[in-house]
Formats: C-alpha cells, sequence, structure tokens
C-alpha cells in the first residue's frame, strides 16, 4: 500500500513531515517513508509512505500520537488527486515482482 501526499510550502512542513515520517514509520507494517520537494516547483512537495497492507496502514493512523499529529497534517494534502495505492509492482535488484491486486 502506497500513501502519496502532495502539498505546497508552510512554515512547519519540514518539522510537521518529519515527526509525521518518525511515528509512521515506527508502525508495524511500514515499509518506509520519504519527503521530497519538487526540483521545478521549490514550493511543493510530495510524501510518500509505504505499508505492507492496508490493515498496516489503518492500523498505523490508530494511535495518539498519530492523530495528534499526523492526521492533520495529511488533512491539509492537496485533494485534486487521490492519496492511498495499492502497490501492483515492486523491484529490486534489478528483479520485478507483481503483487496480485487487492481489487481484483
Amino acid at each position: 500500500m502506497l500513501l502519496v501526499c502532495r502539498f505546497t510550502t508552510a512554515p512547519d512542513l519540514l518539522d510537521r513531515a518529519r515527526t509525521a515520517l518518525e511515528l509512521l514509520t515506527a508502525a508495524d507494517g511500514c515499509l518506509g517513508g520519504e519527503l521530497g520537494r519538487s526540483v521545478d516547483e521549490p514550493d511543493r512537495w510530495v510524501l510518500t509512505v509505504r505499508f505492507a497492507t492496508v490493515d498496516a496502514y489503518r492500523r498505523a493512523l490508530s494511535p495518539f500520537p498519530v492523530r495528534e499529529h499526523v492526521v492533520p497534517l495529511l488533512s491539509e494534502a492537496a485533494v485534486d488527486e487521490p492519496a492511498t495505492f495499492e502497490t501492483l509492482v515492486t523491484a529490486e535488484g534489478g528483479t520485478a515482482t507483481t503483487h496480485r491486486s487487492l481489487l481484483a
């Protein structure tokens, strides 16, 4: 499961996103996360977090510190596109693996 949230620059975005990444990546089933800034439009940011399953994603959002710090940040993300995606292909070391769709 892949969470992708896009943001425009906010005064404390970097600090808040760092806290969000620390909290989310501490959860069981979280495979990692990143915050990146556009090289073409420096006021645009993207937060991505990978989870092993949809259940792992939902459980990661449950603890109080996450609801207190992460959920408000996610609510400020751009809403013109979806934020959650199922992972269908992963690749590592030159080998790609196709995964069964959750929607099938």
